[in-house]
């Protein structure tokens, strides 16, 4: 794979985490927490195989192997920046949103 495929590879990659953990979000909104957890969980997998991509680009360039930054791999980067960024939130939100249920089954007797 070419350094502008795999660079590509980690963009997409961020961004299936980052749709996976707002699809999550939108779960937990409706109250369908075990549904906003396997999301978040996907969500997890995505990240996971990005940070991975993300660390054979790191080796690449403590080899030499790499001797110039490009945009896109700078874009890259915030890409897989802002998906753990909002997957930290959003996890911080779907607990508020799980205690807000658990809450409002208490005064509904439930």
């Amino acid at each position: 794979m070419s350094m502008e495929e795999t660079i590509m590879t980690l963009v997409v990659k961020s961004g299936q985490a980052r749709s996976a953990a707002y699809e999550a979000l939108g779960e937990a909104k409706q109250g369908r927490f075990e549904e906003a957890q396997k999301k978040m969980q996907e969500s997890a997998q995505w990240v996971m195989e990005a940070h991975d991509i993300q660390t054979e680009l790191l080796v690449m360039e403590a080899r030499g192997e790499m001797n110039q930054i490009s945009l896109i791999g700078v874009h890259a980067q915030d890409h897989l920046m802002d998906c753990m960024l909002a997957r930290e939130l959003i996890t911080e939100m779907i607990e508020l949103y799980r205690a807000l249920s658990h809450k409002k089954d208490k005064e509904d007797g439930q």
